[in-house]
This record gives structure tokens, C-alpha cells and sequence, in this order.
């Protein structure tokens, strides 16, 4: 296990300063988040594997030729396992537990391999996703798109804007999920879970 406070003296770690391309406004670090509190207070967050800001500068350079102008906004990054067993005691047996890692597991945030983001338009605005981040209920799930298409609850734009972030996100090797359009994981979770440890 690594402590988060040691992060910034290691090369397999790299800030997201360092990372070309991109915006950063980590919500945790404030309050525009589902808790409406800091959650993270003092600690440095704005970390990434090396891998993972790798990753994070392909998307970001794919994303400036398709679409320039257009930036990905990183709106969390690294999560320390002390900051999810907190988040956890505050979810778990209500409907938001579903939005959220067990950490006896390991959520990928705490490996330093998972990235929470959206996109800026050329004036620095965020695009229209249909739901903000955070937003816990099914109105957020890239699983049914279809669905929410149909019954008028997202518009095409919306999932469009949703779908620039993915194809994006997946060429720099990022996978997203079903249930949250701005969760991203890079590489194999079963793997990161394996191989890496986790930051605490």
C-alpha cells in the first residue's frame, strides 16, 4: 500500500499539471459533489499511474484532432482508499452504495487508474450531458441510451457529447461503465486489482 502523502516522490506516479492537454477541477476537493462537502481536505488528489496519464494525453490528442477546440475536463483521479472506506460508511445501504466501489474490494480510483471526466467546448463551457456528474439515478447510465432516447428523457445531442467522451477516453485505453457516462477505467480491472497497489 501506498500513503498519498509519499505519491510525490515516485516516478510511477505523475501529477495531473504534468498531464498536456487537459482541464482539471477535481469536485471532491470541494463541495459541487453528491455529499455537498470536501471530501478530500488537505490531501493531494490530482494524481494518475503513469499508465493512466499516458493514456489520459492520447484521448486528449485524439479528442483535439476530431474536435478542436474541445478539451476533457477531469473532474476526479486518484481516490484514496481512506477517502472511499469514508465515502462508503456514508452510502452503503442506501441506493447510492450502486454508484460506488465496496473498498474491500478496490475502486480503480484508489490504484490511481480511474478518472472521473467530461468535456469543455472551445469557450470553456461544459457540454451538455444530459445529467451532471454525480447524478445517481438512471438518467446517467450509457446502458440505456436506447431507452432514454425513446421515451425523450436525453436528447441526441446529449448522448452524442456522451459518446465523444467515450471514443475519446477509449483510445487512450480507458473503458467506461454502465451505470455513470463520466467513469473511466484504464486498462484491465481485473489486473490493476492484481498487479498494483492500492493508495492510501
Amino acid at each position: 500500500m501506498v500513503r498519498v502523502e509519499d505519491i510525490a516522490a515516485r516516478a510511477d506516479f505523475r501529477h495531473l499539471s504534468l498531464v498536456r492537454g487537459i482541464a482539471v477541477d477535481l469536485r471532491y476537493v470541494g463541495s459541487r459533489n453528491f455529499a455537498g462537502r470536501s471530501l478530500y481536505g488537505t490531501l493531494d488528489c490530482a494524481w494518475l499511474r503513469e499508465e493512466a496519464a499516458r493514456g489520459l494525453e492520447t484521448a486528449a490528442r485524439h479528442l483535439q484532432g476530431t474536435h478542436p477546440g474541445c478539451r476533457i475536463l477531469v473532474l476526479d483521479a486518484l481516490r484514496p482508499q481512506r477517502v472511499q472506506e469514508a465515502i462508503w460508511r456514508d452510502v452503503a445501504g442506501t441506493p447510492a452504495q450502486a454508484y460506488f466501489a465496496d473498498p474491500a474490494r478496490g475502486s480503480i480510483h484508489s490504484y490511481g487508474m480511474a478518472v472521473d471526466a467530461t468535456l469543455l467546448d472551445s469557450l470553456g463551457e461544459e457540454l451538455d450531458m444530459g445529467s451532471g456528474f454525480d447524478e445517481m439515478d438512471e438518467i446517467s447510465h450509457p446502458a440505456l441510451h436506447e431507452a432514454h432516447l425513446a421515451s425523450g428523457r436525453l436528447q441526441a445531442c446529449q448522448v452524442a457529447h456522451r459518446e465523444r467522451l467515450r471514443q475519446a477516453m477509449a483510445e487512450g485505453g480507458f473503458s467506461g461503465i454502465g451505470n455513470e457516462w463520466w467513469h473511466f477505467d484504464h486498462g484491465d480491472r481485473s489486473r490493476v486489482r492484481a498487479d498494483l497497489p492500492l493508495v492510501y
